[in-house]
């Protein structure tokens, strides 16, 4: 697939919404991620929705999103297991693992792509980096913890803030709030996200490396890159 160098950021996640409907398998369900980019592939999903049994959705925004275009969405807890995982990342590298969370769903995001058996990843090519950590690492975490929680990344170098939203602490669809971490460097995701999540509070951290990414769809100044991972 070709596309003139003036695209623009737009414009390329609307080419990777769609060059990601070529791994959507007719006649089952589809597990659907949250964000701008999963945007463009929902809209582009109801072009073939007539040939799905429905969604799996990360989050109470792409379920609107879904169902608004006549896209049944199932509850994750009556799926076994889905063919495929389609959704975006804030970063990606070479070996397919992720820093995930900038919506605020990722541990809904976690969920749905633990239950596929592919995860392909939707981006533009900013996303794609040698090492994950520029991108401040998202954290969920139950409220009575974030100070703690904080504290135990700056003992790793970490500066760690609450989002907000409106001047609040923003609330997650799990009612939970957000810690976003930065100046990490994740040299080791798989290893850093085992030892996050057994922190006490925390929900989920935002390293996809057990959950990462089989195929990862980059939107280029020349087209829709494939990178098998």
């Amino acid at each position: 697939m070709t596309a003139p160098t003036s695209l623009s950021q737009d414009e390329l996640k609307t080419l990777v919404g769609q060059a990601a409907l070529q791994y959507v398998v007719p006649g089952e369900l589809v597990g659907v991620g949250t964000g701008s980019t999963v945007n463009k592939f929902i809209d582009a999903l109801a072009s073939i929705k007539d040939s799905i049994r429905g969604a799996v959705s990360s989050s109470e925004a792409s379920t609107a999103r879904l169902k608004a275009l006549g896209i049944p969405v199932l509850d994750a807890n009556d799926v076994r297991l889905l063919s495929v995982y389609i959704d975006g990342a804030d970063e990606i590298d070479g070996n397919g693992y992720m820093v995930k969370g900038g919506g605020a769903a990722l541990t809904r995001e976690k969920i749905v792509a633990a239950l596929a058996r592919r995860f392909v990843c939707i981006a533009d090519e900013s996303k794609l980096v040698n090492v994950l950590g520029a991108f401040p690492l998202p954290v969920e975490v139950i409220p009575m913890a974030a100070a703690y929680i904080a504290r135990r990344f700056e003992s790793l170098g970490g500066q760690a803030t609450l989002r907000l939203k409106d001047g609040q602490p923003l609330v997650t669809d799990n009612g939970q709030h957000i810690l976003d971490v930065r100046g990490l460097t994740i040299s080791d995701p798989l290893a850093f996200e085992t030892e996050v999540n057994q922190w006490p509070g925390v929900v989920t951290v935002g390293v996809f490396a057990l959950q990462k990414a089989n195929v990862c769809l980059l939107g280029t100044a020349q087209g829709v890159r494939t990178l098998s991972l």
